[in-house]
């Protein structure tokens, strides 16, 4: 017979929109152990698997903290109730998550403050009854009903209720909500503890051949959501707002490109991010999250960095299709194990179909570039030496994308027969040990010097965007942002192969310049231009920081364009370290990487006249050894 041997939840803790898929433990008539799914449409041996979902329905429902979403709230922002601000963002679960939080809340009042028809109470969303105002430690706050009630609930308004009652077992009213092994929680469901219960099942008569095995979780909470951020615009910062990405339009001669390393689920472990709730960490939670936030700033290029290679043919490739995408992939050179089983990870270029065509790819791979440098190398043990300190697995995916004018055909082509601008795109993600700084700056130095044979070959726009785990100032930000190395500078003193030297070597003619730096060069005045550059370093130009653990905050991540040919309109605002370190929990599990998206807008600065007339502009560049090579 079919027996069900074990039934277990990957997290206790459902969210709202996040599937749930149990590891459901089977014995298959034969002896043999299966974890695979036995429908009732594939029965074995005339035995199938059956699983239920169910609700428990009570009078009562539940608001959470919107810090801490596994707890009860028991105070609510009057500042958020009076600016309208979305109800969800008000609960708090303690006078002590409140006070720290306040922060936050006082730039959720401003902005509220200046843009009134923003707001708006959340559907759906249970209102207070009655409570005692006052102040929290100074706070403008509210007791939710006085006091937290004995059983957690907050409210007393019975909630709704869409499914069938189906059991009632000591006091409890059980709603079926599911059918399936997989269930995805609805905003029905939140404030409510959910039930599973799988059993085996005789396929001839449909009746339970053992006793079901059943879990409970905890209470079902809300999907949490980061406030969202605005598109700045660089040349008008003396208003008070920037511009909401929901429904924008690219203005003609613009495009827009975004860069985000989106954490691989790979990285991302207990291990790793011990002071995170593991339900923050699950791949369930973050790839919704993910999803949304990458949608919603309809970027027309996105350059992603740390794409799990199933995950891209599973996820990422099929759900941007959806909103209009088409990818290019480029997965790393080594797997790593998780603990079960090897995975891969690596750097994913989209681009709008409707805005851009793919003309070439290339792919480049440090590690093809490191076994021709030690080939280079004598004596014999130098080579050695070189291929263990070089081969890490790092790859770069570099893109020339071809504008669709407006009535262009499919292959972008003009009615007037001219071809699109051509734009050329670099995607990468560089070593990430900090003790390796000759490894990181060989590598960026061999991607510029890739990138400049092609604009050899055709002198076009290019941007170059990534992880580049190095922060301003170092030795590859420096070869990046100026154009060379200077020779006293002290990454150079990392240099046991002798790979950097002479220094006058370490430069490229690329009139590179970081995207970013635009808001530290401006001198106007206003609350948007002061707020922006209190988040930039003004030594160097750069954001305080675009990556933020427990143990790090600093800036990673740069998009670098050529300001002989393009020019940046407007950059996505940048975050303040109160809005990630809203929690003990750093970042705040709101959001769903240890980095923060970059967004900047172009516009072209000229056109490349010679390039429009239809023949390919790379008549002799071909792909070598993972380097560019004429």
């Amino acid at each position: 017979m079919l027996s069900v041997l074990r039934v277990h939840l990957p997290s206790d803790i459902p969210i709202a929109g996040c599937d749930l898929l149990p590891y459901v433990l089977l014995r298959r008539p034969d002896s043999t152990i299966t974890t695979d799914d036995v429908p009732e449409s594939s029965p074995v041996d005339g035995y199938h698997l059956r699983c239920r979902w169910y609700r428990i329905q009570s009078d009562k429902r539940v608001a959470v903290c919107s810090v801490h979403p596994s707890e009860a709230a028991t105070l609510q922002c009057l500042g958020c109730v009076k600016g309208k601000l979305p109800v969800a963002k008000s609960y708090h679960c303690s006078p002590k998550c409140f006070a720290d939080a306040w922060r936050h809340h006082q730039v959720m009042h401003a902005r509220a403050a200046s843009c009134p028809q923003e707001n708006g109470a959340e559907e759906d969303e249970p209102h207070l009854g009655h409570f005692n105002s006052g102040s929290v430690g100074g706070i403008e706050g509210a007791l939710i009903g006085g006091n937290v009630l004995s059983n957690g609930s907050v409210f007393s308004s019975p909630a709704r209720t869409s499914g069938s009652m189906d059991q009632v077992a000591n006091g409890d009213t059980w709603y079926e909500v599911g059918r399936g092994k997989t269930y995805t929680p609805t905003a029905d469901d939140v404030g409510h503890v959910l039930k599973l219960e799988c059993m085996a099942v005789d396929s001839s008569t449909g009746l339970a051949i053992a006793a079901a095995s059943t879990v409970l979780t905890s209470r079902v909470i809300p999907a949490p959501s980061p406030t969202p951020r605005r598109l700045i615009p660089v040349n008008s910062l003396d208003g008070p707002l920037g511009l909401e990405m929901e429904g924008r339009i690219a203005a003609p001669g613009t495009f827009t490109v975004l860069s985000y390393n989106v954490l691989a689920d790979l990285y991302a472990t207990s291990d790793m991010y011990s002071y995170c709730p593991p339900w923050a960490l699950s791949w369930a939670y973050r790839r919704q999250n993910l999803l949304r936030e990458i949608v919603q700033y309809r970027a027309d290029i996105l350059c992603l960095q740390e794409v799990q290679s199933d995950h891209f043919e599973e996820f990422f490739s099929p759900e941007l299709e959806k909103h209009g995408y088409a990818a290019v992939y480029k997965k790393k050179t080594a797997e790593v194990y998780t603990g079960t089983v090897y995975a891969i990870d690596g750097c994913a270029t989209f681009y709008r179909r409707d805005r851009f065509s793919l003309v070439k790819k290339y792919e480049v791979e440090f590690n093809k570039a490191a076994q021709s440098l030690s080939e280079a190398l004598v004596p014999s043990a130098t080579k050695k030496a070189a291929l263990s300190r070089l081969l890490k697995d790092n790859v770069a995916l570099i893109v020339v994308l071809e504008a669709r004018e407006s009535g262009s055909t499919v292959d972008g082509q003009s009615a007037t027969g001219k071809r699109g601008q051509l734009l050329c795109v670099a995607n990468t993600h560089i070593h990430a040990n900090p003790e390796l700084k000759d490894v990181k700056l060989w590598q960026v130095h061999t991607l510029l010097k890739g990138l400049e044979k092609i604009a050899a070959s055709a002198d076009i726009p290019m941007l170059v965007a990534g992880d580049f785990n190095s922060v301003p100032t170092s030795a590859p930000h420096s070869l990046l942002a100026t154009g060379r190395v200077d020779a006293a500078h002290p990454d150079l003193a990392t240099d046991p192969l002798g790979i950097l030297r002479p220094p006058s070597k370490l430069c490229h003619s690329l009139p590179l310049m970081s995207a970013y730096s635009a808001f530290g060069r401006l001198n106007g005045v206003g609350p948007t231009l002061d707020r922006q550059k209190r988040r930039m370093d003004s030594s160097s130009d750069e954001p305080f920081f675009t990556n933020c653990t427990r143990d790090f905050l600093g800036t990673l991540d740069y998009i670098f364009y050529t300001a002989d040919s393009l020019g940046v309109e407007s950059l996505l605002e940048l975050l303040d370290e109160e809005s990630l370190r809203k929690d003990t929990a750093l970042p705040s599990p709101e959001w769903s990487s240890d980095h923060i998206a970059l967004l900047a807008e172009f516009r072209w600065l000229r056109l490349d006249h010679e390039n429009q007339s239809g023949r390919d502009p790379f008549p002799s560049l071909q792909r070598e050894g993972g380097r560019l090579r004429t």
